[in-house]
């Protein structure tokens, strides 16, 4: 299996955990994804606020059960995943154009030597 292949096995929005194959559109960012119906349902919040103080939209540890914390685990788990599957195809792509081990490291505020033995099993 490619990085490429691996990547789009694990291609889900970040925010609602869908699937890219349940979802109209994904759109990927820096090891991030959202979907189509995470944007809409953004921009309706953003709509509902607009003229009103900003205020964070999370729950806050203390508003959620163990249930609740527990079940969300998992989510945080593939988003990790996900994020790492796609440092995984860059570094690829950029050891395919011959970039070095060197700038790779310095890229990610590593030494060469700690990004070759991270990466160096992809090539």
């Amino acid at each position: 299996m490619t990085p490429s292949d691996t990547l789009a096995e694990l291609a889900r929005c970040s925010f609602c955990s869908k699937p890219d194959t349940e979802v109209d559109k994904l759109v990927a960012g820096a090891g991030v994804y959202i979907c189509n119906e995470c944007v809409a349902l953004s921009a309706s919040i953003i709509e509902r606020g607009l003229g009103s103080p900003a205020r964070p939209r999370v729950p806050t540890w203390e508003s959620l059960t163990d249930g609740e914390m527990l079940s969300h685990i998992p989510r945080v788990a593939a988003h990790i995943d996900q994020a790492e599957a796609d440092l995984r195809s860059w570094v690829h792509e950029l050891r395919r154009r011959g970039v070095t081990w060197v700038r790779i490291g310095e890229a990610l505020g590593v030494t060469r030597q700690s990004a070759w033995e991270r990466f160096s099993g992809e090539e």
